[in-house]
C-alpha cells in the first residue's frame, strides 16, 4: 500500500461523536464534493469535502452520506450512498469501490448505490421535524460556484419547506478541532515525510539552482515515502520574493548571499503537516541574516510558551505581535520613542509582520476553526511567525506544528533541524 490507511474505528468513533451533538428527531446528510472542469475535456484533481472524509473515510466522488440517529429500522440509522461502478468506467478511470469495500473502509454496514438516494430520503424525511445540512463555514472561504451540498439545501427548502433546518458545520467543527490519537499518528508521519524532504534540500540548495529543482527534490521524497504530494502549493522563494507571502511561481535562480524561504510539506492519508524553514543559500548566515533569525526563532519559542488552554487566538495574536515589535525594536527597524508614538491604527509593526500567528491544522491544511472558541488540549495549530525587510530583500519565517497539551505542549516537528548552526552544519556536511 502506497500509505497507511486510517482505521474504520476512527470514523466510526467520529460519527458517534457527531450524533450525540444532533437534536433528536433529526436527519443529517453531507454530499461529496463535486469534480470541477479546467479546460476542453480535461478536470480538475478531485479533493473529498473534508467533513465527509472526517465521518467516513471515503475519498470517492458521488458518496452521500445519511445519518438518522432515531430511525426505527436500525439498517436506517447510517446510510453511505456511493458511485455504483461499471465496465466502462472500469476500463476509463478504474472499478470503483464495491459496497463491501465501502463498509470496510467506513465502518457503515448499509451501503447504498447514489442513484437511491432520492428515494430513501424523501421516504425518510417525512419522518422527522430537523434537517441539518452541511455549508463551508471557514471564516476565510469565498465560494464562486454552486456546490452539491448548496445546491441539495435549494432542493430540500422546495421539497420540504417547512422543516427546522440546522447547520451541520459548527457541530463538525467543534468535533475537527479536537485530534485524536489516530489522526496526530497520522499528522506525525506527514511531519517525518516532510522532515526527510527538507533533510534532503538541504544537501541540495547551493547558488545557481532553480527554485524549481528544490521544489522538485520535495516533491520527489514525498511521494516515494507514500505521500501523494504537498498538502498545499509550495513556496519555494529566494531572496526578495520571501517577502511575497503566496510566493507559488518557483521559477528563479537562488543567488548567493540571499535568503531561501520554503514553506513546503506534505500530506499523509489525508492529514497533513505544516512547515516553513528558511535558510542561507550558500549554507552560511551573514550576521544580518543570523540576527533575524533568531529573534524570529525566539518568537517561535516565545509563541509556544503562551498558547495554552484557555487563551483566545485573539488576545494570542496581540502578545505575539506586541513580542514581534520589541524584536523589531532590537532589530533596529524603528526605536521605542516611535513605537510609543505611533498611530494605533497604522501600527509600525504591520510593515514587517502582517499575518496571523497561528492557525489550526487537520484535513485541512487550514483547518476548521470556531470563532472565540478558547485554546484546549487536543487541539493542533502551526506557529509561525516572521520578520519581513523588504528594503534589505530578506524575508524570514519559520513554522512548526504543536498539538495543545494539559501541562505542556507536543512540537510535532521538534526533530527537525531549526537552529541556526544545525542548519550551517548540515548544509556543509
Amino acid at each position: 500500500m502506497r500509505s497507511q490507511s486510517p482505521t474504520s474505528a476512527l470514523f466510526e468513533l467520529n460519527r458517534s461523536r457527531l450524533v450525540l451533538l444532533l437534536p433528536k428527531n433529526t436527519i443529517a446528510v453531507i454530499h461529496s464534493n463535486e469534480i470541477y472542469s479546467s479546460n476542453a475535456d480535461a478536470t480538475l484533481p478531485f479533493k473529498q469535502n473534508s467533513d465527509l472524509f472526517y465521518l467516513t473515510g471515503i475519498a470517492q466522488e458521488e458518496t452521500i452520506l445519511f445519518l438518522y440517529p432515531g430511525a426505527k429500522n436500525e439498517r436506517n440509522r447510517e446510510i453511505l450512498f456511493i458511485r455504483e461502478s461499471n465496465e466502462t468506467l472500469a476500463i476509463w478511470e478504474g472499478a470503483k469501490l464495491t459496497k463491501q469495500q465501502a463498509t470496510a473502509l467506513s465502518g457503515i454496514q448499509h451501503v447504498e448505490f447514489v442513484q437511491n438516494f432520492d428515494n430513501l430520503f424523501n421516504q425518510l424525511a417525512l419522518q422527522v421535524d430537523s434537517l441539518f445540512l452541511s455549508t463551508n463555514e471557514h471564516p476565510r472561504c469565498s465560494v464562486f460556484t454552486e456546490t452539491r451540498n448548496s445546491r441539495f439545501i435549494s432542493d430540500c427548502q422546495q421539497k420540504f419547506p417547512l422543516h427546522h433546518y440546522g447547520r451541520l458545520t459548527p457541530l463538525l467543527q467543534k468535533l475537527r478541532i479536537l485530534k485524536s490519537d489516530e489522526e496526530i499518528s497520522l499528522t506525525l508521519k506527514a511531519c517525518d515525510i516532510t522532515e526527510a524532504g527538507f533533510r534532503r534540500i538541504l544537501q541540495f540548495v547551493k547558488p545557481g539552482v532553480g527554485e524549481w529543482e528544490v521544489e522538485a527534490e520535495f516533491i520527489h521524497e514525498f511521494v516515494k515515502s507514500g505521500s501523494r504530494g504537498f498538502a498545499y502549493t509550495p513556496i519555494i522563494a529566494g531572496g526578495a520574493s520571501a517577502c511575497v507571502l503566496h510566493y507559488i511561481e518557483n521559477d528563479k535562480v537562488l543567488n548567493d548571499g540571499e535568503m531561501l524561504l520554503l514553506d513546503v510539506a506534505c500530506e499523509y492519508a489525508g492529514w497533513n503537516a505544516d512547515m516553513t524553514r528558511t535558510i542561507p543559500i550558500n549554507g552560511k548566515f551573514t550576521p544580518r541574516q543570523r540576527q533575524v533569525y533568531e529573534a524570529v526563532l525566539r518568537i517561535m519559542k516565545f509563541s509556544n510558551s503562551i498558547l495554552r488552554p484557555g487563551t483566545l487566538l485573539q488576545d494570542y495574536q496581540k502578545k505575539v505581535v506586541a513580542n514581534i515589535e520589541e524584536e523589531l525594536i532590537g532589530l533596529g527597524l524603528f526605536t521605542a520613542a516611535e513605537a510609543a508614538a505611533q498611530d494605533e491604527n497604522k501600527p509600525l509593526v504591520g510593515k514587517y509582520f502582517m499575518h496571523g500567528v497561528s492557525h489550526h491544522l487537520g484535513l485541512d491544511v487550514h483547518d476548521v476553526s470556531p470563532p472565540f472558541e478558547e485554546v484546549a488540549p487536543g487541539m493542533l495549530f502551526t506557529i509561525e511567525p516572521g520578520i519581513y525587510i523588504r528594503e534589505e530583500n530578506l524575508g524570514v519565517r519559520l513554522e512548526n506544528d504543536f498539538l495543545i497539551g494539559e501541562h505542556e505542549n507536543m512540537d510535532l516537528m521538534a526533530s527537525i533541524p531549526i537552529e541556526p548552526d544545525d542548519i550551517e552544519r548540515l548544509m556543509n556536511s
